[in-house]
């Protein structure tokens, strides 16, 4: 069965937040015999920052950011049996958008994938003419990487035929415990992008207990914070590749999560991080957000924060017994429950009984 999937980027991570996502899911959706195609524009230069070489789970198919090259690769979701638009591409996100609905064949499953439904339904709330609410007639369901009851109630209150959650989650073979990177050796790390919207949180749940911690050492990684006024204590690394993140997340005593405003906001939206720290057996600390022990237990799995104050408190008494205890609680937590290859399973079946149930009421 083909799969067409148009998205940000496979190949790279650089200002893409959703490659760990991308890759986990559809590497384990190729083991259920999907023939999958990833269409993804060259834009945001991403492809001058590729961290993995074309993978054997899917074709990748990287377009020029014009209209001509738009068209042919839209063209080509007439071949699929499943066509999927996820959000945030970037560039010709309207258009791709109308694309797969207007070139899919009858029959095929349409599907809009949304990696960060907190901000497109704030989008939609306040445009009536959004091209995802234009589209939602026409698509057969829409998934979404987090977000739990709120988001599903949005997205079929806007008129969504049926709105699936299907959560991060670890791909243990890519990411797992390593030897500790002298490189990456301090008390508390943080990994993430330096956007408008999570930004004051970083201000409140990193850099203030670093204030008031000045003996110990911090780290951050991730792309923007170079002209960020930080403490003297905190060290800055810029990109951090993929392949790096098994050593990011296993040196530090401890690995902070911060969620963006909007993620936060809505719960139930644990980050690509999150399963990453938990996969290398990381002492992960989160800051507060609803549903999160769905994912992992707190004070046994994870620390959990409420403010900037609390992250202080908790890596000041944290021993390295302790942080290993926690480590290897939250790296058998997600080992048994939340592993890409559960989740594949999950689409899979939600796939094939739906297509099943189209066939018989064909």
């Amino acid at each position: 069965m083909k799969i067409a999937f148009y998205g940000s980027s496979l190949v790279s991570s650089y200002w893409n937040g959703a490659a760990t996502y991308y890759r986990g899911i559809l590497r384990a959706l190729a083991s259920h015999g999907y023939d999958i195609t990833f269409y993804e524009p060259d834009a945001f230069d991403r492809q001058q920052h590729r961290d993995i070489d074309p993978p054997a789970y899917a074709k990748s198919v990287v377009y020029t950011a014009t209209t001509d090259a738009l068209n042919g690769v839209l063209a080509e979701a007439a071949q699929a049996d499943i066509v999927i638009k996820a959000s945030g591409v970037g560039v010709f996100d309207a258009e791709l958008i109308e694309g797969i609905t207007r070139h899919a064949r009858p029959g095929a499953l349409k599907i809009f994938w949304d990696v960060d439904a907190a901000a497109t339904l704030d989008e939609m709330r306040g445009d009536a003419s959004h091209p995802v609410l234009r589209a939602l007639p026409d698509l057969d369901m829409v998934l979404t990487y987090g977000g739990g009851p709120p988001v599903v109630d949005a997205y079929t209150g806007f008129g969504a035929a049926l709105c699936v959650p299907v959560y991060n989650a670890l791909d243990p073979d890519t990411h797992h415990p390593v030897e500790p990177d002298a490189r990456f050796a301090c008390d508390l790390a943080f990994l993430g992008n330096r956007l408008p919207d999570r930004e004051a949180r970083v201000e409140e749940f990193f850099l203030r207990p670093a204030s008031l911690l000045p003996e110990r050492q911090f780290l951050i990684g991730g792309n923007g914070w170079e002209s960020k006024a930080m403490p003297g204590n905190v060290r800055h690394r810029g990109h951090v590749y993929t392949a790096e993140h098994n050593a990011f997340n296993c040196t530090p005593k401890a690995v902070l999560n911060v969620a963006r405003d909007s993620m936060a906001n809505i719960g139930f939206s644990p980050a690509t991080r999150v399963f990453e720290a938990a996969g290398a057996a990381a002492c992960l600390i989160t800051d507060a957000w609803e549903g999160i022990e769905q994912f992992l237990k707190p004070d046994t799995e994870v620390l959990v924060a409420r403010d900037g104050q609390d992250v202080a408190d908790h890596l000041a008494a944290l021993t390295p017994e302790r942080a290993r205890a926690i480590g290897d609680a939250a790296l058998a937590r997600v080992l048994a429950e939340h592993t890409y290859s559960l989740r594949a399973e999950q689409v899979h079946r939600l796939w094939s009984e739906h297509l099943s149930a189209a066939r018989d009421a064909a």
